[in-house]
């Protein structure tokens, strides 16, 4: 990949060679006062980092591997408003992935990116407290190049094992520089998240299948996914209650 330029203000990109984990750097940086707007990329990350602990893998020069440095303005983006960045990250990704010419996508609950069932894209938010107010550090993994002999696992897929032919990882990063910089810019300029929600919504496959969803506290629930509440949750229809979900891992058992 190469440098970017001609960018949004305040984003801009840095390239590093190999890196263990981009979040973990950009969380530093961020701690040491780096402002809004650093996306950290590198040709290889050795110790990527998905959700819950989980390792993202791919081979050197394969994806687009890296993290952004977003800084949510208190005034209009309070603290009960964070759960809405991996929602908004996910519809970036797909606006992106469409706009670079890739195929179809859709968007299972809370941030995975699928293609035909399979998981292409992944994204891991962490908040990072700095001595200038939190920080949101975002990181995203998207299989670009990656073979089929060359995945992890057998429900992972790429843009290239999806069928985009000869995708080029700088266009692709730079289609997601672009949707994420609209999307968060909308975003952290408005009054509510109606905007987004609704962007999400559309593209949610996990609204209408049963899912199983193994929550926080070891407990399993099953059911219907019924919908996407206003604060971003899932909501499960279990026996004769709606239940939010707010985290948890979500299995996509069949259309409900």
């Amino acid at each position: 990949m190469s440098h970017l330029t001609d960018l949004p203000s305040p984003f801009r990109v840095e390239v590093l060679p190999e890196a263990s984990s981009t979040n973990r750097l950009v969380a530093d940086r961020a701690r040491d006062g780096e402002p809004e707007g650093l996306v950290l990329v590198t040709e290889h990350q050795t110790a990527g980092r998905g959700r819950l602990d989980r390792v993202w893998v791919t081979p050197p020069r394969a994806a687009v591997t890296g993290s952004f440095l977003l800084r949510p303005p208190v005034d209009t983006v309070p603290s009960e408003r964070w759960p809405m960045l991996p929602l908004l990250t996910a519809v970036a990704v797909e606006e992106a992935v469409v706009a670079a010419g890739g195929p179809p996508v859709e968007l299972k609950w809370p941030n995975d990116v699928l293609h035909d069932g399979l998981k292409f894209a992944g994204i891991l938010l962490e908040r990072v407290e700095t001595p200038t107010g939190p920080a949101a550090v975002v990181g995203i993994g998207l299989n670009v190049s990656t073979t089929r002999e060359e995945l992890p696992v057998p429900t992972a897929a790429s843009l290239v094992t999806a069928g985009m032919v000869d995708p080029d990882r700088t266009a692709v990063l730079r289609e997601l520089v672009l949707a994420l910089a609209r999307r968060y810019a909308g975003w952290s300029r408005a009054a509510d998240d109606s905007g987004l929600l609704a962007a999400y919504r559309d593209r949610c496959a996990t609204v209408g299948r049963r899912v199983r969803v193994d929550l926080p506290s070891g407990e399993v629930l099953e059911g219907a996914a019924v919908g996407v509440a206003d604060d971003g949750a899932l909501l499960v229809e279990d026996r004769d209650r709606v239940v939010p979900v707010h985290a948890g891992d979500v299995v996509h058992v069949r259309t409900a």
